[in-house]
């Protein structure tokens, strides 16, 4: 064992963490299964139901989550009922659509008149202007049960019609855990005079938080969950873990310990390949010392940007084929891994659906359940967080196979570099954006905002 993989291993093994019991831990594999369960813990909770996302749409499935919550409330008039969301994000309408005075705001504020202010709806403002950084913490929890998942609420994301954006759904019950993430809700956001009550009659421009928001900013890079430190050596164990930005980041520092430390073989799950810097040289390090990896990531048609060539062009919808260049590249430097089976690149596509999975998988012990996007943005500018599960027994281990299968149903093996468009087969004016802002060499710049 190198002297690196050791230092690693260290690392990991060294992180306090809470221990898990087998018969505690599930995972769902459907949208379909993802909506049941979340109505089903909405209406099983007694005393708290904490929900952290990056949006609640105000179409058919959010509000069907959002007068579920209120039915809840009714039904236990004790219910502590919280839902925490990006301040920017809920004040605006979807990428693409037309600028309406009627957002996700005016909806929950419209709701709040009729039922009462009893679901607390909370707007964080991680950052000044959502291009520079959004609330992106996941996990939802109901008493002492965490649901984990990068899903937000919206009909895509609950499969509400025919087309679904498929995530990862893990169930942990444990007390301990639920604790630890909804005090770390309560002491480091909710405490702050910067966040704010979106169900409110009065919603506070940005300005007016100024002062508040740089003290909030600071807190939260300096933040972590808080638990009890238990000796967990040899047994099954989680640890949550968050971080902003690029430096003194735990989350960061420990998804490329993760990857430093896999000696056999890992796994990675990523809706956008456009990776930090920092996690693409750890790849090649791994890949360079033998490691085999399987890399399970969106088709450009199952990117949640992807927009049809029959439908007009938006900059935006070039997104996708950006990513599948950076695909294109990754896989012609590493051709000879392919080609050898070491590396496994599989492009997941279902009709008309989209792709949202995020984490890591090593050596059959490591696992990472994160929304984080990894991408230079999420690295430097987003607020993420995650849960590391420590199985060292490999209790999981079937659990995990089996939603990999699930998942792997809908891939194809990328054989060849040769396998993946060329930007010359691209539609018109998606060739001419890539080939300008080349030109411009501003697509650097660009990937560093994606």
């Amino acid at each position: 064992m190198s002297s690196r993989i050791y230092q690693s291993l260290s690392y990991l093994n060294n992180l306090n963490k809470i221990p898990l019991s087998v018969e505690n831990v599930d995972c769902l594999f459907s949208t379909k299964s993802f909506k049941s369960e979340l109505l089903k813990q909405i209406k099983g909770a007694e005393k708290r139901i904490y929900l952290t996302a990056l949006y609640l749409e105000a179409d058919e499935a959010g509000e069907e989550i959002l007068n579920a919550l209120y039915q809840a409330i009714k039904n236990t008039p004790a219910l502590d009922v919280v839902v925490l969301i990006d301040y920017h994000r809920a004040q605006r309408g979807l990428i693409g659509t037309k600028k309406s005075t009627s957002t996700n705001t005016t909806w929950y504020q419209d709701l709040a008149k009729v039922e009462g202010a009893g679901v607390k709806i909370i707007g964080i403002p991680v950052k000044r202007k959502e291009l520079f950084g959004v609330q992106h913490l996941k996990g939802f929890i109901f008493d002492d049960q965490v649901f984990y998942s990068g899903a937000s609420f919206n009909n895509i994301y609950l499969n509400q019609h025919d087309k679904y954006r498929l995530d990862r759904y893990w169930l942990i019950e444990n007390t301990e855990l639920a604790d630890s993430m909804v005090d770390y809700l309560q002491q480091n956001i909710l405490n702050s005079a910067s966040v704010v009550s979106l169900n409110s009659d009065t919603i506070p421009l940005f300005s007016e938080l100024k002062v508040a928001h740089k003290k909030l900013n600071k807190a939260l890079k300096e933040s972590k969950y808080e638990f009890t430190n238990q000796d967990c050596t040899g047994q099954l164990a989680v640890m949550p873990l968050c971080g902003l930005g690029a430096r003194k980041n735990q989350l960061n520092k420990t998804i490329r310990q993760i990857f430093q430390s896999a000696s056999n073989e890992i796994v990675l799950f990523t809706p956008y390949f456009n990776l930090p810097s920092a996690i693409a040289k750890d790849i090649h390090a791994l890949l360079k010392r033998g490691v085999k990896m399987t890399i399970v990531v969106g088709d450009k048609t199952a990117n949640d940007f992807f927009i049809p060539e029959s439908e007009p062009f938006r900059t935006i919808s070039a997104l996708p084929y950006l990513y599948e260049c950076n695909l294109k590249q990754f896989c012609k430097t590493h051709q000879t891994s392919l080609v050898e089976g070491q590396l496994n690149i599989h492009l997941w596509k279902s009709g008309n659906n989209s792709f949202h999975l995020k984490g890591i998988y090593s050596d059959k012990r490591f696992i990472m359940l994160t929304g984080h996007n990894l991408n230079p943005r999420a690295w430097r500018l987003d607020l993420e967080n995650g849960l590391l599960i420590d199985d060292p027994q490999q209790q999981l281990e079937g659990l995990l196979n089996a939603e990999l299968s699930e998942i792997l149903k809908n891939t194809k093996r990328i054989n060849h570099y040769q396998d993946i468009s060329d930007i010359s087969e691209y539609p018109e004016q998606v060739k001419k954006f890539l080939v300008r802002i080349r030109r411009i060499k501003a697509d650097k710049l660009v990937k560093g905002l994606i």
